[in-house]
């Protein structure tokens, strides 16, 4: 077919590398599963920067808008990006003098990270502003914050996880030896918009508030495997509720599958996403990877989640407008705590 189409095809042939990543794309289509897929270089560095919980740039969160701009969710503390006076609800529309309008999330994001100690100049559209302005930052090392965590009404504890990279377990522990010095009556788990990550991890965290027993069931073509967790954890006694919706997904649901099914707290939110299934990822010569999917994974009491997610033992669905500080959700879950119903 290439030959042909060198031969005769009328007009400019991609180079070879483009001709290899679109025959990988099109190999993986005809599997019709979306989470075995192919990242090139650029893309996996970023991936794998972001799990690995540090990464060279300026500090902030950010999504791609449906109208093609970069907005900044949030600013991490202490951050350049911080320093340089960027805030949440910022559009960066260019870097460096090119615009990113239209461009991907990781397209973006490849142009503004870098090495730290150097600069990169946004162009940043500010709502209430008339005019865009210029913004230069100087990149630094950062260390991703995982956890959030505060005391809430004095006496109940609040812990959220963003995602299951890394450093997930370690941060885990730290928030939690502070809060329990706090001496809480019930602990919140906030797991709502959690992606997932690692599956290490998410065994790790669940072992901080469980017992001895099953966290799941992995099965694969090279058979059955049961992951568990041990005696002695910091968060095992506790009264918990766990809070979740439509975006946690993956290892969040793993630990709220346990959590749930070992009846060792309640869930409160709304319907899980429902990925029950296991990537590896292989690493290719030029820098790409392939993540492939080789298992399912149930809950312990077998239940598989995939396509389906979790119940929540107390629907509370997240109104369609809410007013600053409103949260049905969290506030169903301090209610629970407190009297148990």
């Amino acid at each position: 077919m290439w030959d042909i189409l060198q031969a005769h095809y009328y007009g400019d042939l991609p180079d070879m590398q483009e001709v290899t990543y679109g025959a990988i794309r099109g190999m993986l289509e005809t599997l019709g599963d979306e989470y075995t897929s192919f990242m090139e270089p650029d893309i996996a560095r970023i991936f794998n920067e972001d799990a690995s919980g540090s990464f060279q740039g300026i500090g902030a969160f950010v999504r791609m808008r449906e109208d093609g701009k970069l907005e900044i969710v949030s600013i991490i503390e202490g951050s350049p990006a911080e320093a340089a006076g960027l805030q949440g609800g910022d559009l960066v529309v260019a870097v460096d003098g090119q615009s990113i309008v239209g461009y991907s999330i990781y397209e973006a994001i490849i142009l503004i990270r870098g090495p730290a100690g150097t600069d990169v100049t946004l162009l940043v559209e500010r709502p209430g502003l008339d005019e865009p302005f210029e913004v230069t930052v100087t990149r630094a090392r950062i260390q991703i914050p995982l956890v959030d965590s505060e005391m809430l009404e004095g006496d109940i504890a609040y812990i959220h996880l963003r995602e299951f990279s890394a450093p997930a377990t370690a941060q885990m522990m730290d928030a939690l030896r502070d809060l329990l010095a706090e001496e809480p009556n019930g602990l919140i788990f906030d797991l709502r918009d959690n992606p997932g990550g690692w599956l290490d991890q998410a065994v790790g965290v669940a072992d901080l508030f469980l017992d001895e027993g099953v966290v799941l069931i992995e099965r694969s073509a090279e058979g059955e495997r049961v992951y568990r967790s041990d005696d002695g954890d910091l968060a095992e006694e506790i009264p918990l509720v766990v809070l979740v919706n439509g975006g946690s997904a993956s290892a969040s649901e793993v630990v709220a599958g346990a959590i749930q099914a070992r009846g060792r707290g309640v869930l409160i939110g709304e319907q899980t996403f429902g990925k029950g299934s296991v990537q590896h990822l292989f690493r290719l010569s030029d820098g790409s990877e392939l993540h492939v999917t080789t298992a399912r994974w149930y809950t312990p009491d077998d239940v598989a989640i995939h396509g389906r997610g979790l119940t929540p033992d107390i629907e509370v669905p997240a109104p369609e407008e809410a007013e600053p500080g409103e949260d049905p959700q969290l506030g169903r879950a301090v209610e629970y705590l407190r009297t148990g119903e």
